[in-house]
């Protein structure tokens, strides 16, 4: 496997190939790399590598009591200890950047998607912002995952249904959910309502069919305790939350 050098932007979240990340971009450092980012020729690709966070502060830590003029800017590796590396889950996804917008105060507007996976060899804070050296995971396919996909489709339906009860939501409007089974696999890890560890493990599954395997036994599990609750809070399946940084 061949290794490229790309900038890393560590978040508290997974992404997964083919979701779509927006991020409100404030803190020096990742203005400093979207910035570069927007420099580059229009027909390159502006690509940067998506972390989860599994130890450390997805917005660096402040100063409590100073003016905002005051505070210290947040160094490229600040909440994150001093081996950065050990701060994250080393299996992420490149995010390609379709819009990086300014606006009037720096800040930056960005919507990227995912689109493959790597594995993170290196990171390097010498830099304004974290780079690291990072190897591509090839997809592969596993053993029976068109079998496997079908299952999960019927698992997220009964998953769906019984969280729409629970949280006394809608389902009129079901969004048509892809038959390929890759395609499937992310998208219902990306939509099932789990925490970072689990969607993590999702990521980082060997094939596309061990991830619908896994993902078959959580919606089950899911779905089987939604069923004994009374109420859960609103969720919107179809939605991503916007990173605050």
């Amino acid at each position: 496997m061949t290794t490229a050098r790309l900038p890393i932007f560590p978040l508290n979240s997974v992404l997964f190939p083919g979701l779509v990340l927006p991020l409100n971009v404030f803190e020096q450092r990742y203005r400093t790399m979207m910035r570069e980012l927007a420099q580059l020729p229009e027909d390159a690709p502006r690509r940067f590598g998506v972390v989860a966070i599994r130890d450390g502060h997805e917005v660096a830590p402040s100063a409590p009591g100073l003016p905002d003029d005051a505070r210290p800017e947040p160094g490229p590796a600040s909440g994150f200890g001093p081996d950065p590396l050990r701060s994250f889950h080393t299996v992420g996804c490149v995010a390609d950047a379709a819009t990086i917008r300014r606006r009037e105060n720096g800040t930056y507007e960005v919507l990227a998607t995912g689109t493959t996976r790597f594995r993170l060899l290196s990171v390097d804070a010498s830099g304004p912002y974290l780079t690291g050296e990072v190897e591509e995971i090839e997809e592969r396919q596993g053993d029976e995952a068109g079998a496997l996909a079908a299952g999960v489709v019927r698992a997220f339906r009964a998953y769906q249904k019984r969280l729409a009860g629970a949280s006394e939501t809608s389902l009129a409007r079901q969004a048509e959910l892809p038959g390929e089974p890759r395609v499937l696999s992310y998208l219902v890890a990306a939509a099932a309502v789990l925490d970072t560890p689990a969607k993590q493990r999702l990521l980082q599954a060997p094939d596309t069919a061990s991830r619908l395997t896994e993902e078959l036994r959580l919606l089950r599990a899911e779905t089987a305790v939604i069923s004994k609750l009374p109420s859960l809070p609103a969720v919107d399946l179809t939605r991503r939350p916007t990173s605050p940084n």
